[in-house]
């Protein structure tokens, strides 16, 4: 085999031996807990996917355990047995924020523990208390309350959030939600949820306060200081009593499988499913003699990227053609779609050094097992593709037709002043320069803009059908926009940090040879304009109002109340924290 497949191959030996180990641990030597957590449970219950008579109710331990059990109603006099499995690949490294040093990625063992209850009515609310037994040990979570999906014409507030990732404000903007908002009835969150996906530390116990769960549950420990003044925020009891429904954004998304590899490596180690194909068939036989259709999609998954861990910790519909991956329910009045809309991050650098979105790494040239292909998409919504005609039916369905609101939710922005629109949402096309000897000197990406699949698939689709709302994330920040026909796009993303709003001298960092690709420097580069907040906006130096919010002082998050129809958008100025919230945009859904 040739020198340049050397990694390549190491990854194939390695995949192959996973294969036969799908529902064991991935190594031999296993995760040591940084203290006893015997007699705790590794995450309070949150909800899933509610029906008229129905919820599940599913929570965490880092023990099995023997019997788990939910119990409820108004005197806890009713109990249900919970399904326990394991997830499959969460593991921890050398970058885990945990009082343990790994010296290599190690498996961590943790159970998942999911009970459906029954027979419940629709707009009643009623207490449940997760009950685990280890050892012979009882341990309880403490009272909280549940409900079946609402009904029609139910009044609700909705929790609109994306990019938590353990930053900074997460935890002060959640509890920041609880304080304002009497009740949430439900949490949207538009992807990035965590950094890295099969870290497990970063969704239940990264000691630095700020982890997944906790933050959503009112138990995180994130201290900030930016007063001169120690703060320590909670984040907000949410999910334990509202269900959460996510998107697929690119850091649910692990790459190429390695039983020693870093894991931030192993996540922008993925490359697109076809590369994994193409290398799949020129060695089948040295990789899969017999052709066993089980070991063939196991090896193309360890070899490009998946999903699995965000799979394994959530209950989503799998009525789609792309499972959990997109899916459609209906939550009172609102008809939700959430797509999987999200490619690569890449950086957008130029020095020879990086492996980024418009070129390859110069030491890589000559090594393909290496390339990154550029900000490949994951998951095709281009007209004809699986995901495209699954929400074209859904569309016509009657759930949409009738829904008082017609809202659409994925990751990346179709419209922002962000960054990470530019290039264009299509596949990269390489451009490889060679030298006389036939040796790569340089591979470019290009990303032509009449090909975005977002502006010229997948918008005038929603467009006609009448959507409502688009809700999307990814750049940090919070602006919104309509286009002429009326419909309402919002990025509600400036939760734990920024990334700046590409406005004035703030360009973005495209290639300096773009006289024929137009990669726009600032504003938004599908041509709309951005609204300015109608109550309360922010002010530059010369006190104009601005039309975003970009800062890593002020925290914001947006609530939609389906009462009024309405969705408000509020800040918080973490570097003032003794200041209101202030409730600084409004608009209304027709």
């Amino acid at each position: 085999m040739k020198s340049q497949h050397w990694k390549f191959f190491r990854i194939t030996v390695l995949s192959l031996f996973t294969i036969g180990l799908l529902t064991m641990d991935f190594w031999s030597r296993k995760y040591a807990p940084p203290s006893d957590t015997s007699s705790a449970l590794l995450s309070d219950p949150f909800l899933q996917l509610p029906t008229p008579n129905s919820v599940r109710v599913v929570w965490f331990t880092d023990w099995k355990g023997d019997r788990h059990n939910v119990i409820y109603g108004k005197k806890l006099n009713y109990a249900v047995k919970a399904t326990t499995t394991k997830l499959s690949l969460v593991r921890e490294d050398r970058d885990s924020n945990l009082d343990v040093d790994y010296r290599q990625p190690i498996s961590r063992d943790i159970w998942r523990h999911e009970a459906i209850v029954p027979n419940l009515k629709s707009n009643q609310r009623i207490p449940y208390q997760v009950i685990s037994i280890n050892n012979g040990k009882e341990i309880l979570s403490r009272v909280f309350t549940l409900s079946a999906a609402p009904e029609p014409k139910t009044p609700l507030k909705i929790l609109l959030t994306s990019d938590h990732q353990l930053m900074p404000m997460t935890a002060a903007n959640l509890q920041k939600v609880a304080e304002t908002v009497d009740k949430i009835d439900a949490v949207f969150m538009a992807g990035d949820l965590v950094n890295i996906p099969d870290r497990a530390s970063e969704w239940f116990d990264d000691n630095r306060g700020g982890a997944f769960f906790p933050v959503l549950q009112g138990k995180a420990s994130y201290k900030l200081n930016k007063s001169g003044i120690d703060v320590i925020y909670r984040g907000g009891e949410l999910i334990q009593h509202a269900p959460i429904f996510p998107a697929i954004g690119n850091h649910e998304v692990m790459g190429r499988f390695s039983s020693s590899d870093p894991l931030k490596q192993q996540f922008y180690d993925a490359v697109p499913r076809s590369q994994a194909e193409k290398y799949y068939w020129q060695n089948r036989a040295q990789i899969d003699p017999h052709g066993d259709p089980q070991k063939q999609e196991a090896w193309l998954k360890a070899n490009s990227f998946n999903t699995d861990t965000y799979e394994e910790i959530f209950t989503l519909p799998e009525d789609s053609s792309g499972g959990e991956k997109y899916y459609a329910v209906t939550f009172g009045d609102i008809r939700l779609i959430v797509l999987y809309v999200t490619n690569i991050w890449r950086s957008p650098s130029l020095e020879p050094d990086v492996k980024g979105r418009y070129q390859e790494k110069e030491a890589d040239l000559n090594h393909p097992e290496k390339w990154g292909h550029g900000q490949h998409i994951f998951e095709p919504i281009a007209k004809g593709s699986s995901q495209y005609r699954w929400l074209e039916q859904e569309l016509q369905s009657e759930a949409f037709q009738k829904a008082k609101y017609k809202m659409v939710m994925f990751h990346h922005p179709p419209h922002t002043l962000g960054g990470n629109i530019v290039p264009p949402y299509t596949d990269p096309i390489p451009r490889i320069e060679y030298e006389e000897n036939k040796q790569i000197k340089a591979i470019r990406y290009e990303y032509p803009a009449e090909k975005d699949y977002i502006v010229r698939d997948l918008l005038p689709l929603l467009e006609s059908a009448g959507v409502q709302l688009v809700y999307y994330g990814h750049s940090h920040l919070w602006n919104r926009f309509i286009s002429p026909q009326g419909m309402n796009f919002l990025e509600s993303s400036n939760v734990g940090n920024t990334y700046g709003a590409h406005v004035g001298d703030n360009k973005r960092p495209i290639p300096k040879d773009n006289s024929q690709l137009n990669y726009a420097e600032t504003g938004d580069p599908n041509g709309l304009e951005p609204v300015i907040p109608t109550i309360k906006p922010l002010l530059d130096n010369l006190g104009k109002p601005l039309p975003y919010i970009a800062s890593n002082d002020i925290t914001v998050f947006s609530i939609f109340d389906t009462g009024t129809g309405t969705i408000s958008s509020y800040r918080y100025d973490t570097s003032k924290p003794e200041s209101p919230v202030v409730k600084f945009d409004e608009f209304k859904l027709d």
